[in-house]
């Protein structure tokens, strides 16, 4: 048990850090959003670049990982927009936005930093594979089912002609881009660079934990409950779980790989996931999704260390 608390009680009490600095008032929100837009512009895309260049493309690239990690985030998609719109009788952009809730997790903010602690450099390779599935597949999937239910009968090729707008200017995939575009021609950046990268990679852990506890602070979980209580127990237990029965009918033979996702699988809701709530008019239950899963996400991925082994 102490050794699955030497791997999660860092990460909590950098997040920790993070909240009760903004609280003191040490720093601000836009300090907060600077940071925020550092790691996602700069350290998190060194961080993908120097994992899919550090081994041969081969070993990077595995189908059977995507493929696995993509039908469990796909089924707790479908299971949690199923319940949302047919039990709870939400609408068609609220139950998009519990399936996505559910279905994505803050890889890059709390997953990666996890999961590096736990299974060392792997992690790297789990993190820019499953932010390919995750800003390919699973966000495209529910923001273009959200931007149909507001525009109540909107083309279908506009909302996702505006999702791909979107996307082609997100910092992480460019990066993963033009990674994949040097590890298939064979060409590496000079030292110089690659030192460059190095330092920006290794600032992506710390800095994301702190602006993740930093957010946190004027989030308010109350209410809500049900609403609440569906989306921190399909992200936090639904998600890795079913994450881990498609990594286990699949034949994927590195054992560490199929940790690290599971462990990316069991991370709390991304980090901008009010704001995209606020969009379609669901900012107040977002928010408190996110604040219960963050400090929910202790307990349960502190047992997932321990199942794993």
């Amino acid at each position: 048990m102490l050794s699955i608390l030497g791997i999660t009680a860092p990460i909590f009490i950098l997040i920790a850090i993070g909240f009760v600095a903004c609280r003191a008032g040490m720093i601000t929100r836009d300090q907060t959003a600077g940071m925020g837009r550092f790691v996602i512009t700069f350290a998190l895309p060194a961080l993908v670049i120097r994992a899919l260049l550090e081994r041969p493309l081969a070993e990077v690239v595995n189908w059977s990982y995507m493929l696995a990690y993509g039908l469990g985030s796909l089924l707790v998609f479908g299971l949690g927009y199923g319940f949302a719109r047919r039990v709870r009788k939400d609408s068609v952009s609220g139950s998009a936005l519990v399936g996505l809730g559910m279905s994505v997790s803050n890889s890059g903010f709390v997953g990666y930093p996890i999961v590096v602690m736990a299974v060392g450099a792997p992690a790297g390779v789990a993190l820019a594979l499953g932010m390919i599935i995750e800003n390919l597949m699973m966000i495209p999937l529910a923001l273009t089912l959200a931007e149909l239910g507001r525009q109540s009968g909107g083309s279908v090729w506009q909302a996702l002609g505006g999702t791909a707008r979107n996307l082609v200017r997100h910092p992480i995939l460019i990066a993963i881009t033009a990674a994949l575009l040097l590890a298939i021609l064979d060409l590496h950046p000079p030292p110089v660079a690659m030192r460059v990268i190095d330092m920006l990679a290794t600032a992506s852990a710390p800095v994301a934990l702190f602006v993740i506890g930093a957010s946190l602070n004027g989030m308010k979980p109350g209410g809500l409950l049900l609403d609440v209580g569906q989306m921190a127990i399909g992200k936090l237990i639904l998600h890795p779980l079913l994450v881990l029965l498609c990594l286990s009918l699949l034949p994927i033979s590195d054992p560490v790989l199929v940790s690290a996702g599971v462990l990316m699988a069991a991370a709390p809701m991304m980090s901008i996931y009010p704001i995209l709530g606020a969009r379609y008019g669901f900012e107040g239950r977002s928010a408190a999704a996110l604040v219960v899963a963050t400090i929910v996400s202790f307990l349960t991925v502190s047992a997932f260390i321990w199942v794993l082994g």
